[in-house]
């Protein structure tokens, strides 16, 4: 189903592993990006941010396992197995090596495909994005909220949940398609996710990153800390860091300008000659 800006949905399977839905678009040719979303997010949390993006670009946006219009399986919310899946996706998709992309939470993951499986992440590009989670006071303090959950989700706590964690506010509209994305997570993945990816931590192992790193965070982050970030930038070789002012956690929510325009720059500074 293509729409005005060339975006298309498509479904691919993963060698034996789940079906995923997914978002492209651009230049097929061009060179690859792809967009992991965070906890209870899908495709649609790049929803600003692929219509500002050049179409030169090869953008590919899926749902993960248990998320959006993928395939939601019983097991396996492990950060391994959605690191196997992004490996997995990217073979499936025809693709060797790809920009990774990961906000929030799907950065921890980003991370560990970085970390997993290097020869597929040519750069790196951490939203919003924690070192880990298992010293954040406020995601574990939700542990108990988050592992009562039962379906159905109640659309106010999804609510919440997102508009706790904006600065900067993001269209009605945009707020409102991304809680019906939320509510397509069934609440044994919010719990399996929560204990599988939130609670993991690769802080010692982040040196070893060898792919250009950019890390963007919103100076009102209400969630992590700017040390953690300066921290990671430091530890990660070759990272930059650039903070946004007047911008709260959900940085490519708040400003999908800002984002865009700092990732096609840093694609074009760091392109191999």
């Amino acid at each position: 189903m293509a729409h005005p800006n060339g975006k298309e949905f498509v479904t691919t399977r993963l060698g034996a592993g789940p079906r995923l839905h997914y978002a492209e678009q651009g230049d097929k040719e061009g060179e690859a990006i792809v967009f992991l979303h965070a906890y209870a997010d899908s495709w649609f949390s790049y929803g600003r941010v692929l219509p500002l993006l050049s179409p030169a670009y090869h953008a590919l946006a899926p749902d993960q396992r248990g998320h959006g219009d993928s395939d939601k399986p019983e097991c396996c919310y492990t950060a391994d197995d959605f690191a196997a899946d992004v490996d997995a996706f990217i073979a499936a998709v025809g693709l060797e090596e790809v920009t990774l992309v990961g906000d929030s939470s799907g950065g921890l993951i980003a991370q560990r495909v970085a970390l997993s499986y290097p020869h597929r992440v040519s750069r790196l590009v951490l939203i919003g994005s924690p070192t880990t989670l298992l010293t954040n006071e406020t995601v574990m303090g939700a542990r108990e909220d988050i592992l009562a959950l039962e379906d159905p989700i109640s659309p106010e706590f999804v609510r919440q949940f997102a508009e706790s964690t904006i600065h900067h506010p993001v269209p009605e509209e945009f707020l409102v398609g991304s809680v019906a994305e939320s509510l397509k997570v069934p609440a044994r993945v919010w719990r399996d996710y929560y204990e599988g990816v939130l609670t993991i931590d690769d802080t010692a192992r982040l040196g070893e990153i060898g792919a250009p790193t950019l890390i963007l965070w919103g100076e009102q982050d209400a969630v992590l800390p700017r040390e953690e970030q300066e921290w990671r930038a430091a530890v990660i070789p070759n990272a930059t860091l650039r903070v946004y002012p007047h911008t709260g956690h959900l940085v490519h929510w708040e400003r999908p300008e800002w984002v865009v325009g700092d990732l096609e720059a840093f694609m074009t500074d760091t392109r191999r000659p």
